[in-house]
């Protein structure tokens, strides 16, 4: 026996839901991926892209930063400023338009904030402390885009630092990938699933927010219970051999150089 099909089986389906902006979750899935594109561009580099030791690199990046926060004087802070350009000539297109962007917004907020300083007639500050603000980002993103994370934190332990430091450091950067990850995961998730008008949509994002905590906490003792089990009793050993080259020793040479060219500024001054 057969059936006709019902009427409104055989309407034809008009559902048009009413346009709704997504404007902050996909900047909030653009942030994401660029936190996470930027750290994994990191990792992927099988060796550092100097040629001088990771341990000298920290040594002397940290040095730089202490020389050119303590000058006074504008031709030693020029040839600092010099010297990090060139440097900064030797990584990837990708790698100095990323430094050069974060290292140009930094000295713009500073001279911004310095505005009203000048106004009153002390010109100095606005004129030297942008340029040491400048430098001093982009010889940490040098360091950054050129050294590899697990060298960096084998270097640290050289230096002597705490293995909780190290482990803190460590940890945090393996974290941030993992809960990106699994952020992006349910901003997808949340795009596809809103259909129509939302009115509700940062109630949903602090969900997102919440499940992140959930998670993070989740992972944190998984972590713990992993680590106990293989007997990691807390110190960080590194299992690489320390190297001196030529290029360490006239990197070495050339540092020496700054330090003597900055006591001779500061007494000439």
């Amino acid at each position: 026996m057969q059936r006709e099909l019902p009427d409104w089986m055989k309407q034809p389906e008009n559902y048009s839901p009413p346009s709704d902006r997504d404007r902050f979750i996909d900047k909030s899935i653009l942030s994401f991926l660029n936190t996470l594109s930027k750290i994994k561009q990191q990792s992927r580099h099988d060796k550092d892209l100097l040629l001088v030791s990771p341990f000298f690199k920290l040594i002397f990046t940290v040095l730089f930063i202490v020389l050119v926060s303590s000058t006074q004087n504008f031709a030693f802070l020029y040839i600092m400023l010099a010297y990090v350009i060139i440097l900064l000539a030797v990584l990837p297109p990708a790698a100095i338009k990323s430094s050069l962007k974060g290292a140009l917004v930094a000295a713009l907020f500073t001279y911004l904030i310095l505005i009203p300083s000048a106004l009153t007639g002390n010109h100095y500050s606005i004129t030297m402390i942008p340029v040491k603000v400048l430098e001093s980002v982009l010889a940490v993103n040098i360091l950054s885009f050129s050294t590899r994370w697990d060298h960096i934190i084998a270097s640290l332990r050289r230096l002597f630092f705490p293995s909780l430091v190290i482990f803190i450091f460590d940890i945090m950067i393996k974290y941030i990938v993992l809960l990106g990850e699994y952020a992006l995961q349910m901003l997808y998730a949340l795009k596809l699933r809103s259909v129509g008008k939302n009115k509700e949509k940062y109630g949903s994002i602090a969900g997102v927010g919440g499940s992140l905590f959930v998670k993070s906490r989740a992972m944190s003792q998984t972590m713990y219970q992993a680590m106990e089990c293989r007997g990691f009793d807390g110190e960080y050993k590194i299992t690489d051999k320390f190297r001196f080259t030529v290029w360490d020793a006239a990197y070495i040479l050339l540092n020496g150089v700054f330090v003597y060219l900055f006591y001779y500024f500061q007494h000439a001054a």
